[in-house]
């Protein structure tokens, strides 16, 4: 580490509590009992009834469902205080929190349950028919909540269609309503959870096989709440947008967790919407947003500073995918907001890597944050290679995962060994630069081999996001019968050059920007490009469909 670049007012070495997490919503509702917590549309739910409805929660899931202390709890719902009560609810109750893809069907659904060994579910009544099949056996118990009831009277105009409905009424004897378990008021048992107990079982995608279950200590999870706290100054007068999804870690994390511990407000968005985020962020002087790429790229390619107020903002940040660096130029452009990239994955509770906020770097994931060690390696060979080289990051620090859930076979594949230091193998490549910075390259998995030529598709992209005419653009293979390999651009143009950009302009454009192997043979205009639950543009999915076509 380069410590000359490490932010100068913070500790090499952060030292966090030795609770449970659920002690940060218990400190933050006894310091700030009237502080605005959950702001959902125009509803509001202070910090002293969030807690005391975790806390009824928490007795129910004892008294009325049989759990016990490091039990599985599953939560399948989108963004809403439901989410937020209920996640803190089943760690009050000394569960252990399964949070789950809102996209899952009942099949993948059925398979992460009956892994983590969860029988009780709180999901949303939009979401209980992919339940309903798993009622009996696989299920025990389900809690039904209705985000509408936490909307205040706008739940139509904040609300998306599908989620907006009234509360339903569901008649299993294995479902209750969601208010019907705040109506038991049922006080939970003395909390006995610590440090070292279970929080979390967080799936990975499954892009590569099934989901693994990375399990998460409170102790992990506290120190990465932290660390991110104190790396980006986060304090009681926050307010933060809350559009990432929070089963995901990065939403979690930056987004949820961050800000109970701090006492902030917590403005919740089930899905992205720039003019909801817009009115949003108006409304409620939202201070600051952690996104990807994608979701910015839609903002500021519709920003108007006579009908969009952004001067509220005062950090925005996010990973997931690699901020092109002509979109974070716009942005500093149009509403004076420096991007701040950070670089983690489900298996280190989000980062591992941030940029310093006072001297941050486009299109770069930043240095390792507190306690960490990340190094490049070949991921042949397994040896450590110089700066400058590309290779596979691996990482070792607090936040990282111990181990996987019930997954001998990739424990032994995915960890090594270094200096006496358990390290996790990230299937990510980078090089770091002469000042300790790690600069993305691309997936292990995605490189293209173009007549023996590596080309890492995520640096192409960047270099078309650079085009006047390019809103969004993603790289692929294509099979070659002479090279094995060919470069293929999806490109969605913004709205003022769809009836001129071409395909030829664009390939020639590149030819003076990239060298020759680089530059797509082919390039397909779309109308939009297909969004994975966290809002990251699904590559893999443009990938398959086109290997479908050869």
């Amino acid at each position: 580490m380069n410590a000359s670049f490490f932010p100068r007012r913070l500790p090499f070495h952060l030292t966090v509590p030795e609770t449970s997490l659920w002690y940060n919503l218990e400190v933050s509702a006894t310091r700030f009992p009237s502080r605005p917590a959950l702001l959902f549309g125009n509803g509001v739910t202070n910090y002293r009834d969030c807690r005391a409805q975790s806390e009824a929660l928490a007795g129910f899931l004892q008294k009325e469902c049989g759990v016990r202390r490091g039990d599985r709890v599953a939560l399948f719902m989108h963004n809403s205080p439901q989410f937020v009560i209920a996640y803190y609810g089943i760690l009050r109750a000394d569960a252990v929190v399964v949070p789950i893809n809102c996209m899952n069907t009942t099949g993948e659904l059925e398979h992460l349950l009956q892994d983590a060994g969860a029988t009780t579910i709180i999901t949303a009544q939009e979401l209980q028919p992919r339940v309903e099949p798993l009622l009996g056996e696989t299920v025990r118990r389900s809690i039904i909540a209705c985000y509408a009831d936490y909307a205040g009277d706008e739940a139509a105009t904040v609300l998306p269609e599908a989620l907006a409905a009234p509360r339903k009424e569901f008649r299993e004897p294995q479902v209750i309503h969601w208010h019907e378990v705040l109506e038991h008021a049922h006080a939970p048992a003395p909390h006995t959870a610590g440090p070292d107990d279970l929080a979390l079982i967080c799936y990975t995608s499954g892009t590569t096989g099934k989901p693994k279950g990375c399990r998460h200590r409170h102790r992990g999870v506290m120190y990465s709440t932290v660390a991110i706290a104190h790396w980006h100054d986060v304090r009681h007068h926050a307010r933060a947008l809350v559009v990432l999804p929070l089963f995901h870690v990065t939403g979690m994390q930056n987004s949820m967790n961050v800000h109970i511990y701090a006492g902030s407000g917590l403005a919740l968005m089930p899905r992205w919407n720039r003019e909801a985020a817009f009115t949003t962020i108006a409304r409620h002087k939202v201070t600051t947003l952690t996104t990807v790429p994608a979701m910015i790229v839609d903002l500021i390619s519709n920003y108007e500073a006579a009908r969009h107020d952004l001067s509220s903002m005062r950090l925005i940040g996010g990973g997931g995918a690699a901020m092109p660096e002509a979109v974070a130029a716009r942005l500093q452009e149009l509403c004076g907001l420096t991007y701040i990239e950070g670089y983690g994955m489900t298996e280190t509770l989000a980062p591992t890597h941030i940029n310093p906020g006072d001297r941050p770097k486009p299109h770069c994931l930043g240095i390792p944050i507190f306690d960490t060690d990340a190094r490049i390696i070949d991921p042949q060979t397994l040896a450590e290679l110089p700066q400058g080289a590309v290779g596979e990051i691996i990482v070792s620090g607090p936040q990282v995962l111990e181990e996987y859930w019930n997954n001998p076979e990739e424990n032994a594949a995915c960890f090594l060994e270094r200096d006496g230091r358990k390290f996790l193998r990230t299937g990510d490549l980078a090089r770091v630069d002469e000042d300790g910075y790690f600069h993305f390259v691309d997936r292990l998995k995605r490189m293209i081999n173009a007549a023996g030529f590596k080309v890492w598709p995520a640096e192409v992209e960047a270099l078309l996001y650079g085009h006047p005419g390019v809103q969004e653009a993603c790289v692929i293979g294509k099979r070659d019968p002479r090279n094995g390999e060919a470069v293929k651009a999806l490109v969605v143009p913004r709205e003022a050059a769809r009836a001129t950009l071409a395909a030829e302009e664009l390939i020639a454009w590149s030819l003076q920007r990239m060298a020759a192997y680089k530059v797509p043979r082919e390039v397909e205009f779309v109308a939009s490009l297909p969004k994975s639950a966290t809002g990251k543009i699904d590559w893999r999915l443009l990938q398959e469909q086109e290997a479908a076509r050869s």
